[in-house]
């Protein structure tokens, strides 16, 4: 079966002329920093989205943990959502590996966390206390895009009161072309940022960290502890380098076809749309209704993750056509529990 996977945008595969990009990259040893595709990533990256430095991890989750453990030593904390990524979906890494201390703070529906909770949640510089180090928020967050005045606010606010700010910028680039904004527009108010390429940019592997030349030489080292040092990595960095190029601007296609989806399936008493922001669709589904549900997906050729939770994301991405959403509106609009 042709499945139309709206499980994730990470479920995207390499197109033509990004395998064709791959096969003919140029590499060497970037462990000893000598892969020029990588090299040319990391430069290209930084200086579009205005860091000294960057650098080329295997994956979001690696390069989140590597700035942590770059901004932060054993005994301090971070500041962050308690629905973020970085906090719920990647194992615990920092605490696990890197002996920082979450603190966890309360996620407004529009994704930002309360200046107020934030600075409320500082602690003093004493020895009872983990040190409070770094403030980690995270655009898009469930599809939604953070204002650029509540960036302007937290910034000021880490600047008061000495923290560093990292951004889990896994869709920045979804925020920018939401906001029609170049993305160092977002990116400016960060210390440290991560961009993933294997979600709606649609390489198979990769994401980048920039920040300081200070701070990359710290990840670098933490990045080889972790086991993040690749060998010829500039056929990856091809894949990279050729979304910058072409995939970009494109991704206005996903968002406005995640519009005609919901739209499509609005009306609906079987299911209740919650929302769309970007990419992303949400629906509800009564818990009594989802093997049934699940069942009829399947049968219909429309992959979602349906767990145990009545809340469902549907995420577009550059494998779904505008025929992929009709078959989806169709498949949603026939099922009948």
């Amino acid at each position: 079966m042709d499945w139309i996977d709206l499980r994730s945008d990470t479920v995207t595969r390499p197109t033509p002329g990004m395998r064709e990009a791959m096969a003919h990259a140029e590499v060497g040893d970037d462990v000893y920093g000598e892969d020029p595709t990588v090299n040319a990533l990391q430069q290209r990256l930084a200086v579009k989205l205005g860091f000294e430095r960057a650098l080329f991890l295997p994956s979001g989750t690696q390069a989140n943990l590597i700035a942590l453990m770059a901004h932060c030593q054993r005994g301090d904390e971070y500041l962050v959502g308690d629905q973020a990524h970085t906090y719920r979906f990647e194992g615990g890494g920092a605490a696990v590996l890197g002996s920082i201390q979450p603190q966890p703070i309360t996620n407004e529906s529009d994704g930002t966390l309360s200046l107020h909770a934030i600075e409320r949640a500082i602690k003093p510089l004493d020895p009872h206390f983990a040190r409070s180090r770094l403030l980690c928020l995270e655009d898009t967050w469930h599809g939604r895009v953070l204002p650029l005045d509540y960036l302007r606010d937290a910034r000021a606010l880490c600047d008061r009161r000495g923290l560093r700010l990292h951004l889990d910028g896994a869709r920045l680039f979804n925020a920018a072309v939401e906001q029609r904004l170049p993305a160092r527009d977002i990116a400016q108010f960060f210390d440290s940022v991560s961009v993933c390429f294997s979600k709606g940019l649609g390489a198979p592997v990769g994401s980048v960290l920039c920040g300081s030349h200070a701070l990359i030489e710290d990840a670098r080292r933490w990045r080889k502890v972790c086991g993040g040092g690749m060998r010829q990595a500039g056929i990856l960095a091809a894949a990279c380098l050729h979304a910058l190029d072409h995939h970009i601007e494109r991704l206005a296609d996903d968002h406005a076809r995640a519009a005609r989806l919901a739209a499509g399936i609005a009306d609906l008493a079987t299911l209740k749309l919650v929302g769309q922001h970007t990419n992303m669709v949400f629906i509800d589904v009564p818990i009594t209704h989802l093997p049934a549900f699940r069942t009829h997906m399947d049968a219909a050729g429309v992959r979602l993750s349906i767990g145990y939770l009545p809340s469902i994301r549907m995420v577009v991405h550059l494998d779904i056509d505008d025929s992929g959403i009709d078959a989806a509106i169709a498949a949603l609009r026939s099922f009948a529990p």
